[in-house]
Order: structure tokens, then C-alpha cells, then sequence
């Protein structure tokens, strides 16, 4: 077996999302390239010593100028490498780090938010989706992989299944997305149906769940809330299944309405959460109710906002203010 099979397998061992295999993958095959475009020939990672992965990463923070979370990325990919797939200890490096920047989230005003939806068909999927990122708080492949068991309409929830991580969490559902939800719900609904008529209507689920209920994968609870227009057949089992719609296209469907409002700010699907989670904290709410909302491992990770809000809590009046009398003059 090829190596980079052997890493997607071992990954599907682990059942590590898809997106991690590809990085994965990607990032070995780089790193196997690198140096064999060093040493003219192809070196196979049990050849392979601790300087062999602290030249890769300097190259990444010195030559190509790396983000830190590009490099730290890089470097779980390498650890995993040599610790799952070969099976070797390399042991300890010391590589030249890329450093971290501090940056502040972008945050959009009430204002802003509700320009930015304005400029979204409400009662299209897309439109609906963004309304959810924003109300809800979710991560962009969290929505997109929403089920049609996770909106629970009754308890007013969302359940996020194995979510950044591989936790599970339970977020507000707007009481003004409830009716559009239902209306989705039934949209899947026809669109399953028709599916199953043409002897498809597959749906990927979690291996734990294919194995105790093979009939799950057919359900109308299991498949996507927001699915992709066609079906595709599975390389694996060669059914037809219909997967989620893809994460690509609500991106740009979020950056086309932020152009149309004339918003001046970098607009992202993961602005909207960080809005969320700003306002929800300018409107008086705890911070580890946030917290939990959003699924952050550590309050210090939900501190951040507390220094974007409209009113930060340090209270202070700027010196040009504290003058009344000046607001006429000229500087």
C-alpha cells in the first residue's frame, strides 16, 4: 500500500473528518517532495530523521512566510506521519516558529448585520443559511452539514454534531427561522422522496451509525437540512448519494451581500459568528453562557470579544470627548 493511502487510511481509522484527511495528505505529500527535491531522489519517511522535519518547517516560516496556523498545521500533519503511519519515533526538534500575530475579530453592527441579510432572498436555502450563521452562531461547515434531525423545532435548538474538535453542543434556534426551517424541512422532504423513486436517496453517515442501522443512511432524519442540487455516486460503495451543499458556495453568496450592502468591512461566513457572539455579549448575557454557545473549549477563547464590543468594559471616556466645550473648534 501506497503511503499517502496508508495516511488516508489510517486517518479513517481515527474517523477524522474529511477535510483533516486532505490536509493531511496534502501537507505529507509537500513534505516528501521538499526533500526529494533537495536530495535529487524520493526518501521514505522511516529514512527520515528529527532534522528532516525542522528543515521542512523553517523553510515554511522563513522562505515561504507561513502563517503560524499554516506551520502548526503543517507540523500535526508530520506528527501524525511518523507516530500513526510509520510508526517511528523521530524524536525531538527545535524548528524556527512562525509567529502568531494578535489579531482582533472582525465584527459587524446591528446595522451592518441586518444590511448584510437584507441583501439575501429570505426565503431561499442560502438565505436561510446565512440567517443561521448569524443567529445561531454556527461555524461555516457546521451549517452546511446541518441534519434534518438537528433543528429541533419544539426545544427551539440546534444540535451541532461532532463539531470543531469532534464535540457536540446544542445553540439557540431563532424563533423567526423556525417557519422557514419547516419549510426547508419539507423541501428535503420532496427532494428525498423523488430520490428514493429513482432507487437513490443515499446519504453518508457516521460509521458507528452505518453499522448498527444500515437503513439509516435512507432516512429523511439523516439527510442534510441544506443539500447540493445533484447526486453523486460514492467511490466506495457505488450508491448514489446526495451530499451537502458546498461550503464555497455560501461563501460567496455571503461576500456577493456584503458587496451589495456596500459594507467596507472584509465580510466572511465566520464574521457572522463573530458577531454573534459580540452581541449576544453587548446585550448582557454571561460569558460562559456564550461560551457555551459557541463551543469554546476555554473562556479565554471567548474573552476575545469583550474587547470588540460597541462599549468595552474598561469604561473610559477619550480625552477629546471630556472636553464639551472644544466640540465646536477646529484641530
Amino acid at each position: 500500500m501506497k503511503l499517502l493511502e496508508q495516511t488516508r487510511q489510517a486517518c479513517r481509522t481515527k474517523h477524522y473528518s474529511p477535510r483533516t484527511q486532505s490536509s493531511y495528505v496534502r501537507w505529507i505529500e509537500r513534505f516528501l517532495r521538499f526533500h526529494r527535491d533537495a536530495a535529487g531522489k524520493w526518501i521514505h519517511p522511516r529514512d527520515m530523521s528529527a532534522e528532516h522535519v525542522e528543515s521542512f518547517l523553517i523553510d515554511l516560516a522563513v522562505r515561504r512566510r507561513v502563517a503560524a496556523s499554516t506551520q502548526n498545521q503543517a507540523l500535526n500533519a508530520l506528527v501524525f506521519l511518523f507516530r500513526d503511519v510509520v510508526k517511528k519515533q523521530v524524536g525531538e526538534f527545535d524548528a524556527v516558529r512562525a509567529k502568531r500575530p494578535v489579531r482582533l475579530p472582525t465584527v459587524l453592527s446591528k446595522d451592518e448585520a441586518r444590511r448584510v441579510l437584507a441583501a439575501t432572498d429570505p426565503g431561499s436555502m442560502h438565505g436561510l443559511m446565512v440567517r443561521l450563521l448569524y443567529g445561531s452562531g454556527l461555524r461555516l461547515t457546521e451549517c452546511c452539514t446541518l441534519r434534518v434531525m438537528d433543528a429541533d423545532l419544539d426545544r427551539g435548538q440546534i444540535v451541532v454534531r461532532a463539531g470543531k474538535g469532534d464535540k457536540d453542543r446544542v445553540t439557540m434556534l431563532p424563533t423567526t427561522l423556525r417557519d422557514a426551517i419547516t419549510v426547508q424541512v419539507e423541501r428535503v422532504d420532496r427532494l428525498h422522496q423523488r430520490d428514493l423513486r429513482a432507487d437513490r436517496g443515499w446519504v453518508q453517515v457516521p460509521p458507528s451509525v452505518e453499522h448498527k442501522r444500515p437503513s439509516a443512511a435512507r432516512e429523511l432524519g439523516w439527510q442534510f437540512l441544506f443539500p447540493s442540487r445533484r447526486c453523486e455516486r460514492d467511490q466506495r460503495t457505488g450508491r448514489w448519494q446526495r451530499w451537502h451543499t458546498h461550503p464555497s458556495t455560501l461563501a460567496r453568496v455571503v461576500k456577493r451581500a456584503a458587496c451589495d450592502a456596500r459594507i467596507a468591512k472584509r465580510v466572511t461566513c465566520h464574521t457572522f459568528r463573530h458577531s454573534f457572539a459580540t452581541h449576544l455579549l453587548e446585550a448582557g448575557y454571561d460569558i460562559r453562557t456564550v461560551q457555551e454557545l459557541l463551543g469554546h473549549k476555554s473562556v479565554q477563547t471567548t474573552m476575545i470579544y469583550a474587547h470588540v464590543m460597541s462599549q468595552p468594559g474598561i469604561g473610559a471616556i477619550s480625552p477629546l470627548d471630556a472636553h464639551g466645550s472644544d466640540r465646536g473648534s477646529t484641530l
